[in-house]
């Protein structure tokens, strides 16, 4: 029997794999982190407590078995780690690079609670399924029988592509309609390269390729297919478009050219560097931090990556504008100081108040300090303006990142019965993502509002199963 070698978070200390200097990775857009080598991943693995209560488990929103996987590291059964892994997760090195582990499995680690350093969740993760690649472990679906029956997914993000694939395992017939020209929603032109390496999105889009899943690319529904069209194809439909339409700053100056949004800028910006493609307005400049002050507004995880991927166009300077402190980003920590390692300037506790312009471009952006105020009935302090203390802070382009709201979708894809909330989200039902409309589904942010990857995932893999169940009760009717 394999030595158990856990619990040995008093004799190691944590440790993370080695990170490439500043001022060697703000030249690129490869990932700034290096890979565990094996007998760091099995040493780390091993400074699991085995808790009786994992609580990097119950606060992972899929659940993964991750103290049986440190396990399984640890002892060097590293194939039987991956296939634990996977089983709760379509995408574990997804998930292992890009997931906020400080506030989801990491940050709930019992020896972190005891002061000891959280396990290194995430970077293990990312070491069993990069290993597992490198192996010939990660297989395409390969159902025991096919089923007659189909099922059209609206969007080729995580959400939409983790239904896709418990549900092409199942031997179900699957289309994904997607706008973009690659899938893999904001994996692939959200997320820039330095956090998440497009290859490894690509491949995973190969695979489900491979398995026989068909896409159907610069697909807008509403306009090159309709939605009752797709309804008419399939036996079911998923929902699973996320929210794309970003939030604007309605405010003196927002007229002015070079006030851009997040999702345009990072968009063009993963085509540009990370795929090759020839973009005119990144070769133009509009979309374009080279040479430029930038200022990006917001304090989320897409300012993050604004302001990052700016730093390696080669701006002139970059400041992020954030209306609270440090310690209430929204975004995560650890993000915050890769930023700040590479050159980015925080103005904590600023907030636009318009924007100053040159012949129609902006130059500025009209800034007022603000102060926490008394905390609210939550507990947090909302933000006050100090009167009198206003300035310009000089900026050639600007980037609202403020986060993103879902399209209209029933006007837009004409289905007047589609039911949305107040807020423009599909009402579906927890766990299962049926709508009112028989057959049509819905799942991750087009349900939740912007959220994170990993949600998306358990959303499409628990409205796989439901659909799954739905079409074997059909089946079982039929065969009275």
């Amino acid at each position: 029997m394999a030595k158990q070698p856990m619990l040995k978070f008093v004799q190691v200390d944590r440790d993370m794999p080695e990170k490439r200097t500043a001022d060697v990775r703000k030249e690129d857009f490869d990932e700034i982190y290096a890979e565990f080598a094996a007998a760091k991943a099995e040493e780390q693995s091993s400074r699991c407590s085995q808790c009786g209560v994992p609580y990097c488990q119950s606060h992972c929103p899929l659940h993964n078995n991750i103290p049986d996987w440190l396990r399984l590291t640890a002892t060097g059964r590293l194939e039987e780690a991956y296939v634990t892994s996977q089983a709760t997760n379509t995408f574990p090195e997804i998930c292992g690079r890009i997931c906020p582990q400080d506030r989801l499995c990491e940050g709930n680690c019992v020896i972190e609670q005891s002061g000891h350093g959280t396990v290194t969740i995430g970077a293990v993760e990312k070491y069993i399924t990069d290993t597992a690649w490198e192996k010939g472990w990660v297989k395409p679906a390969a159902p025991m029988a096919e089923r007659s029956e189909s099922v059209g997914i609206i969007g080729a993000g995580p959400g939409g592509l983790a239904a896709a694939d418990m549900l092409r395992k199942a031997g179900v017939q699957v289309t994904v309609y997607d706008r973009y020209d690659r899938a893999g929603g904001l994996l692939t032109y959200g997320i820039p390269g330095f956090k998440l390496e497009k290859d490894v999105v690509m491949r995973r889009n190969k695979l489900l390729e491979d398995g026989g899943v068909t896409f159907v690319m610069n697909c807008n529904i509403g306009e090159d297919i309709s939605f009752e069209e797709i309804r008419a194809k399939h036996d079911a439909v998923v929902i699973a478009t996320g929210v794309y339409k970003s939030r604007d700053l309605a405010m003196p100056g927002s007229g002015a050219t070079g006030i851009v949004k997040a999702i345009d800028f990072l968009t063009v910006s993963n085509k540009a560097s990370n795929f090759g493609d020839s973009i005119p307005e990144f070769e133009d400049g509009t979309l374009n931090a080279a040479g430029k002050n930038v200022v990006v507004i917001g304090g989320g995880d897409t300012a993050m990556d604004c302001v990052r991927t700016s730093i390696r166009q080669g701006a002139t300077s970059v400041k992020c504008l954030y209306r609270r402190d440090k310690a209430n980003m929204p975004g995560s920590q650890r993000e915050v100081q890769n930023a700040e390692e590479e050159g980015v300037i925080f103005e904590w506790l600023s907030a636009p108040k318009g924007f100053a312009d040159k012949d129609g471009k902006v130059s500025g952006v009209m800034v007022q300090r603000m102060r926490l105020g008394q905390p609210d009935a939550s507990g947090r302090q909302a933000p006050e303006v100090i009167e009198g203390a206003d300035y310009v802070e000089d900026a050639d382009i600007v980037i609202q990142a403020l986060g993103f709201e879902p399209e209209d979708l029933p006007t837009l894809w004409d289905q007047p019965d589609l039911p949305v909330t107040r807020w423009g989200t599909v009402k579906a039902e927890f766990q299962t993502g049926a709508t009112e409309m028989d057959g049509v589904y819905a799942v991750g942010d087009i349900v939740r509002g912007a959220s994170l990857v990993v949600w998306a995932i358990k959303d499409g893999r628990d409205c796989a199963d439901a659909i799954l169940e739905r079409f074997n009760a059909s089946s079982a009717v039929a065969a009275e």
